[in-house]
This record gives C-alpha cells, sequence and structure tokens, in this order.
C-alpha cells in the first residue's frame, strides 16, 4: 500500500504488506482511515487460523506474479504483434454482439439487515450498529462504516475500530419479511425478475418503460419510492443496457440513490473505460493483484490497452471474460478458473492427487447444494480440476449465486482433502 509515512521498507510495519477483504472499501466507507484499518485488522488477526490463511493466500499470489512476469520477459516483438491482432479481431468479435436494445434495473436494499433492525428499534437510529455478534458481522450500518466496520468481519475487530459499536443478532425471519414486501414492489414492473439474494434484484424494464412511455430513470425513482411506501425503506438502483452494468451503476450513488447509463454505445464504452478493475465482478483479490503488479492495469481501459498481453498469457476463456466483462455465466466461469488454480496450486505443494471433486454452492436464496464427481483416475492439474468442474457447475445454471467452493478428496495418499 503507498503510504506518506512509508519509507519503502515494510519491516518495521508489517501490516502495510496485509491485505484483505477488510480492507475494501464498501458503500459508505469512502473516507475510512484505510491505513488505521490495516493495522488494527494485522494486529487482531495475527496468529489467527484466518491470519494464516490470508497469508497462504499472500504467499500464492506473489508466487503467481512472479510466474507471469516471468512469461511476460520471454515475449518477443512478434509474439506481442501476433497476440494484439488476436485481441483486437475478437473485440471487434464481441463488440458486434454487444446488444444495447434491454434496459436493466439492479435495485440494492442499503444496508438491509441494519436498516431492518433500525426500523423494528428507532432507537438504534444514528449510531453504530452492526448485526451479528462478537465473532462475526452480516451487515454494518453506514455509521459503523465509517469507522471501517464491515459485512464479514469478526466482530471482535469491529469493537476494536469503533468501541462505541452496538451488536443486535440476526433475525432472518423478519428479514425474510421485508424481502417479501419489496418484491411485491418488483413484481409490478418485471415478474419475472431475478432475486440475486434477500436484499437485491434484477429487474427487465424494458416492456414496462414502452408500456408506460418513461425512461429506465423515472421507473427507478417510480419503484424506489414503492418500496420506501411498502417498507419504510430505502434501496439504491442502477439503470443499464446489461445486468452487470446495472449492478456497479446501483453502487455509484449509494445510500438511497440511483446512476442511469444510457442504452448508447459511446457513453457505454467511455463508461467501462473509467472503472476499476475490481469493480467487475468476477475479479477478486488475486486477479486484481496480477493485473496490477504484472501488466500495471488498473482500469478497464488500461485493460483494453494491454490485451495483446492479456491473450498472450492466459486462457482464452480468461481472455474472453477480461475483454468482455458483460456475461453472468463468465464471472461464474472466471471464479472457478481462480478457485481451480488456487486448489491445483495446494495439491501439488503438498504433492497430492485426488479422485473426488466436489462443488459446493450457496444461492442467492442460502440454499447450500453440494455436487460431486468420483473420477476413475487421479487428477491434480488445474486443467483436470476445471474441466471437471465446470460439468458440475453447468449442471446447475442458470443460477445465482452467493458462494462458490471446490475441494478434493480421496488422495492417492491416506489424508483429508483440500478446500478453496
Amino acid at each position: 500500500m503507498a503510504n506518506s509515512e512509508t519509507s519503502g521498507d515494510d519491516t518495521s510495519r508489517p501490516w502495510q504488506s496485509y491485505h484483505t477483504v477488510y480492507t475494501n472499501a464498501k458503500a459508505g466507507m469512502d473516507g475510512v482511515d484505510k491505513e488505521k484499518v490495516q493495522r488494527i485488522v494485522y494486529e487482531m488477526s495475527k496468529g489467527s487460523k484466518y491470519f494464516e490463511n490470508e497469508e497462504r493466500k499472500e504467499a500464492y499470489i506473489k508466487q503467481k506474479i512472479e510466474n507471469m512476469r516471468a512469461q511476460c520477459a520471454k515475449l518477443t516483438a512478434a509474439d506481442i504483434s501476433h497476440y494484439q491482432k488476436v485481441a483486437d479481431k475478437r473485440i471487434l468479435e464481441l463488440e458486434a454482439t454487444r446488444d444495447l436494445s434491454r434496459i436493466w434495473l439492479h435495485v440494492d436494499m442499503d444496508a438491509f439487515y441494519a436498516a431492518v433492525e433500525t426500523l423494528s428499534n428507532p432507537l438504534l437510529k444514528g449510531k453504530p450498529m452492526a448485526v451479528g455478534s462478537m465473532s462475526m458481522i452480516s451487515t454494518a450500518n453506514y455509521e459503523a462504516r465509517r469507522f471501517g466496520v464491515r459485512a464479514a468481519m469478526p466482530g471482535f475487530i469491529a469493537r476494536k475500530l469503533c468501541p462505541e459499536l452496538i451488536f443486535v443478532p440476526v433475525d432472518f425471519k423478519k428479514y425474510i419479511y421485508y424481502s417479501d414486501l419489496t418484491r411485491k414492489v418488483f413484481q409490478k414492473y418485471d415478474p419475472n425478475f431475478l432475486a440475486a439474494s434477500l436484499d437485491e434484484a434484477y429487474l427487465d424494464i424494458t416492456e414496462v418503460c414502452k408500456e408506460r412511455g418513461k425512461i429506465g430513470g423515472e421507473i427507478a425513482e417510480e419503484l424506489r419510492a414503492g418500496v420506501y411506501e411498502e417498507t419504510g425503506l430505502t434501496c439504491s438502483a442502477g439503470v443499464a443496457p446489461n445486468r452487470l452494468l446495472a449492478k456497479v451503476c446501483s453502487d455509484i450513488n449509494k445510500p438511497n440513490g440511483q446512476f442511469v447509463l444510457p442504452n448508447d454505445r459511446m457513453a457505454v464504452v467511455t463508461f467501462i473505460s473509467s472503472l476499476p478493475i475490481r469493480k467487475i465482478g468476477g475479479i477478486g483479490n488475486v486477479t486484481e493483484h496480477v493485473l496490477k503488479d504484472v501488466f500495471g492495469i488498473t482500469t478497464c481501459e488500461e485493460m483494453l490497452q494491454k490485451c495483446g498481453f492479456l491473450c498472450a498469457l492466459f486462457s482464452l476463456s480468461s481472455a474472453d471474460f477480461f475483454l468482455s466483462a458483460t456475461d453472468d455465466e463468465a464471472l461464474l466461469y472466471q471464479k472457478l478458473v481462480d478457485l481451480a488454480e488456487m486448489l491445483s496450486a495446494d495439491m501439488k505443494k503438498e504433492d497430492l492427487c485426488g479422485r473426488t471433486l466436489t462443488l459446493k454452492l450457496k444461492t442467492a436464496s442460502f440454499e447450500v447444494r453440494t455436487r460431486a464427481m468420483t473420477l476413475q483416475k487421479y487428477i491434480c492439474s488445474r486443467e483436470d480440476i476445471l474441466k471437471h468442474a465446470s460439468k458440475l457447475l453447468k449442471a446447475e445454471m442458470p443460477i445465482s449465486l452467493r458462494l462458490i467452493g471446490l475441494r478434493v478428496s480421496q488422495f492417492n495418499e491416506d489424508k483429508d482433502g483440500i478446500t478453496v
């Protein structure tokens, strides 16, 4: 992390190189002292299993970056020229298939669980509060987020960041009740809306815009007002030509706001170009670090500028994902690619091969699904893991997920399975 106090040597401040999900900004965390959060998370996590796992992932990322840099150094001018032509051709093909005829609306409730609890107990209003316990937080209100408190953070770390933090226990019956109320509103605009979780949904509002003679922004305002009237809760919305962009847009003016991306090719290209790569669903911590530290890519525009390198060094499916980044199934597949690579690296480190591959899914409605297959031969390579994991995932499509994981067991040695 770049820092005004850093002299270039992190040995006296080891926390400066400790990057976790807890230090990634969410809506309402713009003014957070990230350096302070990073230091406290490091100090409070040190020695824990979580810390050990983060160190393992950090080592994996560093090794991946070194390997990618070595491959990059071997590319000749002729190689780069060839792959640039491949990339340019693929971009033209993808552009030709870009559909700007639909109007999608992504609606995201604002700090949903926390907002429901405040509605139930008005005394919580204006006070930093988190839904969860000292062991784990489900969500935090915007007052708490100003201190760096966020979802999926252990409560004991959150309390260190915000000593005045109030904890409220999780009450799913209550959240499901209010979620059902919001969905009654959504159905008025798209009877076939896609629920991504209890607090967010995707609506195709193309037809309702035509029928009512209104533009996407007007429908979004009307829907948000309807949600508030029905529930007393606020939500944010994004309107765009596809679901991925609509989701990005809904985060821009949170909380209780909206953003509209016109169905215009130039507007879409301009918008995408300015986006940080981490805003694209499917680009996680590992991929972000690789793109940034190997290629200097931090925005989607830079990704397009260096597309020749991406085609040269990544698989065809990964390169396609980077160049398009608009297909929901591609997002899940890209996540599977990352998991297969991490799982393979762990297995090779332990010199293991396994025969049983298990795919674990947690759906948007919190249903947990486990799918497994036992193979004729032992596998450990990224390619083999990905090939069979893709078959398991394909059988579940279409699906909206909160979590995806892979596990290999039944090894050639008598050991427990390895999971990522």
